[in-house]
């Protein structure tokens, strides 16, 4: 089996500010994501051969992405994969782009849920199998089963785990608050994290990420023309994907403390990005940390630390900034947001501006790879994606 290790490029990226962006239509953000992109790039609009949009909630078909960008008459694909709609545009145009398909090709992934009132996601659209949209299984409650599974498996009392919790979301409120595109961009104390109101035990106010509006952008190419568009492109070293068959609903004796999709996904990124150490190897990662719980989980299924002891590397600054490795230097979905059809480009446009060393204040110390983990569904029930991307080829 082939890898698309080191055949395709990213030239150029954009993305929206993310928030309440009631002043901006869904065409408003597709327009301004992919404008910052081709300009970035150096190129035009009618230079894309092919493009893929990532939205879950606006509609049908790739016309959402075609009208406001006039794009005429080039194959436009719709896709979607719940929270990881996002990266999986990039995985359907880096593709295309390695098989030779195209020589250009554009990811865009957007989502305006600010405009439906709703607190959490949209409660319309209709769904014929089970879905917590139908029933009373919202996400905090089915992530708080992960939060409560953890820690009665390694034996993590109450009182520690909301402080375990707290230090997440402490960090990644710090990071937003370097990030002029951030949703949220204020600090907070780890007393008013503990504090916050309940949620669904034990997760509080600030162990949920937000409801956004965003839009993000990518325009990808073979690597061999990467540098007739620009000195530093970052190239993909890794694009895999890991859907699971519902064990965690099927099997009694799923822990709920991990989430095996990531786990499998991991192993198969690492071996087709060519890294034996992950600790060591990756400079950054942007992690789908939608509840501060799933940040801890991840840590441990991407290897970063040992089973049981992310808490250990939690509280030494492991992932903070300018730790060890950077977790969700940009926010994360905690705090940059989580317009569904989005996220997954967002964490790419973070790590793509680490890699060329352009993350300003929040910029890490000598990037070499960068991983995004972008998952859909929910614990026992996911889909892991895992992009890994290198400044150099």
């Amino acid at each position: 089996m082939e890898s698309i290790k080191d055949k395709v490029a990213i030239v150029g990226m954009g993305c929206v500010k993310f928030g309440e962006n009631f002043n901006k239509s869904l065409d408003d953000m597709i327009v301004e994501a992919a404008y910052e992109a081709f300009e970035d790039a150096s190129i035009d609009p009618k230079d894309i051969q092919a493009a893929w949009l990532g939205n879950l909630w606006a509609g049908e078909t790739g016309q959402i992405l075609a009208t406001p960008l006039k794009l005429a008459y080039i194959p436009v694909t719709h896709v979607e994969n719940a929270c990881a709609t996002g990266s999986e545009a990039i995985r359907g145009a880096c593709y295309a782009v390695a098989a030779g398909v195209c020589d250009i090709a554009l990811a865009v992934g957007v989502e305006k849920l600010k405009d439906t009132g709703f607190m959490g996601l949209p409660q319309t659209r209709p769904i014929a199998t089970w879905s917590y949209r139908m029933t009373t299984q919202t996400p905090p409650a089915v992530f708080a089963m992960l939060a409560t599974g953890y820690f009665a498996r390694h034996g993590i009392s109450h009182e520690d785990g909301k402080k375990l919790l707290a230090q997440i979301s402490v960090k990644n409120h710090h990071n937003g608050s370097l990030n002029p595109k951030a949703h949220f961009q204020n600090e907070i104390t780890l007393e008013k994290a503990i504090n916050a109101p309940m949620i669904a035990y034990p997760l509080g106010l600030y162990d949920c990420c937000g409801v956004s509006d965003g839009a993000a952008a990518a325009v990808i190419v073979r690597s061999d023309l990467a540098k007739s568009f620009r000195d530093d492109p970052i190239y993909i070293k890794s694009l895999q994907i890991a859907q699971g068959p519902r064990e965690g609903f099927m099997n009694p004796e799923f822990d709920f403390a991990h989430v095996e999709e990531t786990k499998r996904c991991a192993k198969v990124a690492y071996a087709e990005a060519g890294i034996s150490n992950p600790r060591e190897d990756i400079s950054i990662a942007e992690v789908h940390d939608c509840f501060s719980i799933t940040e801890l989980t991840i840590m441990e299924d991407l290897q970063f630390s040992p089973y049981g002891k992310a808490s250990d590397d939690i509280e030494a600054g492991t992932f903070n900034i300018e730790g060890e490795v950077p977790v969700n230097t940009d926010g994360g979905l905690k705090c940059f947001g989580h317009p569904i059809g989005a996220t997954g480009l967002r964490m790419m446009y973070e790590v793509y501006k680490q890699l060329q060393e352009k993350g300003d204040k929040r910029q890490v110390k000598n990037p070499g790879f960068g991983l995004t983990h972008n998952q859909g569904g929910e614990p026992g029930a996911a889909t892991a994606r895992i992009d890994i991307a290198g400044n150099e080829l």
